[in-house]
């Protein structure tokens, strides 16, 4: 007789993994399958370019796990910078997130009262407000923490820097935090993605893992199979009809994975509505080797693996509506991470790795690479000159290498209004279908992209509910 599971996750992303464990602490019989050679989907480590250079392929920054206590029992080697967030100006001067919001605050000028009337009490409670931001619909636990960032958060990022921002240094910090998104900064809704980065970044200090990202896939893998899961890579499954024996099956996949994989599972409507599903614009990235540190203009920008490279908020804003408007701009908004200056483990001695990607239309073939190189040259002349080897990888690329990322879109999918009420349709329980037997864990539902694992863990209560009891 055929081996019997409780469920089947088909997917060993971040939240593939975060519902088979979900399942696996709630005593179910998990078993995750994964097509490609190692699981982990975008906590993968690879050494791309030279041996001993240990580049992460997707995700570095742990921005939101040391926030969250979903993450708490897989004892994280993380490694925190002093500062989260660096943005740089052509004048050589440097904002810095810190993480204090009264250190931050007191380099803003004339914004340094508005800044932290509007992010310390978002900051001081980052865990309850994540709590309600990146769980399933319910009514809020603490309505008036959720009132302080819902409300100025509907406003576009653009709007809410009206309200409350003068100065060029923090109308540019919420403009980088904002853009996060990949959304034109004009847009409702991004003023709150901009919010959960600041507050995320002076609550957690935005770390790295040790080793590389892979480590925290590996501690996931861990922390199931010690609650008696498993997983099987190089194990590629073309439709759910050739599962083993399950009560349940939760798809780790975004809505064009899940037409293809169950698609005769459901009725008309309902696949009309996946195939109707919007995916945001997609992302170009450069992965380096380099013989030094990036000779930034300023030296504090050494301080923090996360730096944010576009200049002005206008000029940020520009560069994403460009994207928005299918273009590649000219100076793209670059978000790059320099982790090597914090974690040794992923380079030889005295030398280093990064990575930087900018936005571009969802499925372009365009190569960036002499747009975003030209944009670190600007803020750190000489960058080319300590360049060793360099791997770009166009938004095709990407999906090529990681189908859930649909034209280059590592988000799941639009993270605007619409595209987080209807994630991957509008439902009350986005995270169930019409069959009683599948349900869907992916990005493509709420709360969206990111490394938190959350859509999987709500998922997986879902089918704990529903399915499992």
């Amino acid at each position: 007789m055929a081996e019997q599971f409780d469920a089947v996750v088909v997917g060993s992303g971040p939240n593939g993994l975060a519902a088979a464990i979900t399942l696996g602490e709630a005593g179910k019989s998990v078993l995750v399958l994964e097509a490609a050679g190692i699981p982990g989907g975008g906590l993968r480590t690879q050494e791309l370019l030279e041996p001993g250079f240990r580049h992460d392929v997707c995700s570095t920054i742990m921005a939101l796990p040391p926030l969250l206590p979903f993450f708490a029992p897989l004892r994280l080697e993380l490694v925190t910078p002093p500062a989260p967030i660096a943005h740089p100006f052509d004048d050589g001067t440097v904002v810095i997130v810190e993480r204090s919001v009264e250190h931050t605050a007191s380099r803003l000028r004339g914004d340094a009262a508005d800044y932290r009337r509007l992010m310390h009490p978002l900051a001081a409670r980052a865990p309850e407000l994540l709590s309600m931001v990146l769980g399933p619909p319910r009514p809020p636990r603490h309505p008036l923490l959720l009132a302080r960032y819902g409300v100025p958060g509907l406003l576009s990022a653009l709007a809410l820097a009206g309200v409350f921002f003068r100065e060029r240094e923090a109308r540019a910090l919420l403009a980088g935090a904002a853009a996060h998104s990949l959304l034109a900064l004009d847009e409702a809704g991004t003023g709150a993605i901009g919010l959960l980065m600041l507050a995320s970044a002076h609550a957690g200090g935005w770390p790295v893992a040790r080793g590389g990202s892979a480590s925290v896939a590996k501690a996931m893998v861990r922390r199931l199979t010690e609650l008696g899961g498993s997983v099987r890579a190089n194990h590629r499954v073309a439709s759910v009809d050739e599962l083993p024996p399950h009560r349940a099956v939760l798809l780790d996949l975004t809505p064009k994975g899940m037409l293809e994989m169950a698609g005769s599972r459901f009725p008309q409507r309902y696949r009309n509505d996946l195939a109707a599903f919007r995916y945001g614009p997609g992302a170009f990235k450069l992965d380096w080797t380099l013989d030094a540190p990036i000779p930034w203009k300023s030296a504090e920008c050494l301080r923090a693996a996360t730096v944010h490279l576009g200049g002005t908020m206008d000029e940020i804003a520009e560069s994403e509506l460009q994207v928005a408007h299918g273009g590649h701009p000219s100076r793209p908004f670059v978000l790059l991470t320099q982790p090597t200056l914090f974690d040794r483990a992923r380079a030889p001695d005295d030398r280093h790795v990064a990575w930087a990607y900018c936005h571009v239309p969802n499925g372009s073939d365009m190569d960036m690479t002499r747009a975003i190189e030209d944009q670190v040259e600007r803020f750190a002349p000489g960058f080319r000159d300590v360049v060793r080897k360099r791997s770009a990888w166009t938004a095709r690329r990407i999906e090529s290498e990681e189908p859930n990322c649909v034209g280059g879109d590592f988000m799941g999918g639009r993270m605007d209004l619409r595209g987080l009420l209807a994630r991957p349709v509008l439902s009350l329980n986005p995270y169930a279908t019409p069959d009683p037997e599948i349900f869907i864990c992916s990005a493509s539902t709420p709360p969206g992209g990111g490394i938190h694992g959350m859509c999987g863990v709500n998922a997986a209560r879902a089918a704990l509910k529903s399915r499992l009891r």
